[in-house]
């Protein structure tokens, strides 16, 4: 009887806190999932140190693999890359063959959270992505991982305007990240992936179209290539932004502080 009145209270009290235990766990979904995106949250604008030797800085103490590159923010998530303007999204999903090469180049010790498949290579040399990826990439890609180190481009200046944007002031849209970006962040992008994604239009009809936000769900598509560019651009093809004044230089413009947070960076980013 004993036994009986036991297993009795048991089973109540299993049936009286069960909803409590799902109602917790649906709260803490619904409330995570819109503010995570891919899985990763930057409340604050991150420490950015550059790698020695490469045009590409890393975030030390990001619990990601978190690169800026080329004026963009860059994350490896398990077998993905996105891509981004602003330091904490929306993410944009870029397929192998077209992910940076200086960005593939980075040597395993810089990812923060290598995936598995990590597991065995050289800490002071690039991921084998050849080997993770298969020979119709590498194919593609030949010499991905030989260069000239004294011909590396310079760093793109940090933008370091997106400090004052954290919390409840963040950009979420797309457009009014793209208003803002134009207004403090000079740098023109040197990698086609770049360019067609996060350059500021030139006026109306004129500029390559911008990819879709990254779609929660399995179902999200890839950016496969560059969209064709429109043939009515007329002069703004060679580089003149409509006033005679040449606009192809990366040369940060007068409210970019890029320079010197570059040198800070590269006076602290060392082998770990």
């Amino acid at each position: 009887m004993r036994y009986l009145l036991v297993a009795s209270s048991l089973l109540l009290g299993s049936l009286t806190s069960a909803p409590s235990a799902q109602a917790q766990v649906s709260v803490g979904v619904g409330i995570a999932m819109p503010s995570i995106q891919i899985g990763i949250n930057v409340p604050a604008y991150p420490e950015l140190v550059a790698v020695p030797g490469y045009p590409v800085y890393y975030a030390p103490r990001a619990s990601s693999n978190y690169f800026f590159y080329d004026g963009a923010y860059w994350v490896l998530q398990g077998d993905d890359w996105y891509v981004s303007s602003w330091y904490d999204g929306p993410w944009y999903v870029v397929q192998p063959e077209h992910v940076p090469l200086y960005v593939l180049r980075v040597p395993v010790r810089y990812y923060r959270q290598p995936p598995p498949y990590f597991r065995g290579w050289r800490a002071d040399a690039p991921p084998r992505w050849g080997q993770h990826w298969g020979r119709d990439w590498e194919g593609r890609r030949r010499g991905w991982d030989r260069w000239d180190r004294h011909g590396a481009p310079r760093p793109a200046p940090l933008p370091v305007y997106q400090r004052g944007y954290a919390g409840d002031r963040y950009p979420r849209a797309p457009e009014m990240q793209r208003e803002i970006r134009s207004e403090h962040y000079r740098y023109r992008p040197r990698e086609e992936v770049t360019r067609t994604r996060f350059e500021p239009y030139e006026g109306p009809g004129r500029g390559p179209p911008r990819a879709e936000p990254y779609p929660q769900g399995p179902d999200h598509r890839r950016w496969s290539g560059p969209p064709p560019r429109d043939d009515r651009r007329g002069d703004d093809r060679r580089g003149n932004d409509g006033r005679g004044n040449d606009r192809r230089g990366n040369d940060p413009g007068p409210h970019d502080n890029g320079q010197r947070h570059g040198d800070e960076g590269r006076g602290r980013g060392h082998d770990r």
